[in-house]
C-alpha cells in the first residue's frame, strides 16, 4: 500500500487524501442520531445554544462535535451547510448533531411545512397592491 504512511508513519494518514477515519468510527458505529432518533432535514437550521456547558464540558467532546459547534457559533447553519463545510457525510453530521442535541448543545429549527406557507394567490395579490401605490 503505498502512500499509506504518513510523514509521522502512522497507517492511519494519506499523504494525499488526509486521515483515514471511517464514518462508523466517528459516530460510534450508529446511524441514527440519540435515544429519541431524531429526524434532521437538510434544511434544519442549527445554532449553539446560549446557554450551553462552558469549554470544560466540551472538552469532553469528539473532534467531530467540536467542529460542529465551532461552525454553528459563526452562524445559524443548515444541516447541509455544516456537512459541507465540516466535509463530513450528512449520515455523520445527522447523528452528531444528534449527540449535541441532547447534550444541550444545539438548538434546531426546522423549516415550515409547505403546506403552512401563505397561497401564492395572496402573495401575487400584495405584490400588486404594493406595485399599484
Amino acid at each position: 500500500m503505498s502512500g499509506i504512511a504518513g510523514p509521522t508513519g502512522s497507517q492511519w494518514y494519506d499523504a494525499e487524501a488526509g486521515p483515514l477515519v471511517r464514518p462508523y468510527a466517528m459516530t460510534g458505529g450508529r446511524t441514527r442520531p440519540g435515544p429519541n432518533h431524531v429526524r434532521f432535514d437538510l434544511i434544519a437550521l442549527v445554532v449553539v445554544e446560549d446557554d450551553a456547558t462552558g469549554s470544560a464540558e466540551e472538552s469532553l467532546l469528539g473532534p467531530e462535535h467540536r467542529t460542529l459547534l465551532a461552525l454553528c457559533r459563526s452562524e445559524k447553519q443548515s444541516v447541509a451547510e455544516l456537512a459541507a463545510d465540516a466535509d463530513l457525510p450528512v449520515g455523520v453530521v445527522r447523528v452528531l448533531l444528534g449527540d449535541l442535541l441532547e447534550a444541550g448543545h444545539v438548538r434546531v429549527s426546522r423549516p415550515v411545512p409547505p403546506a403552512q406557507l401563505p397561497d401564492e394567490r395572496i402573495l401575487r395579490e400584495v405584490i400588486e397592491g404594493l406595485r399599484a401605490l
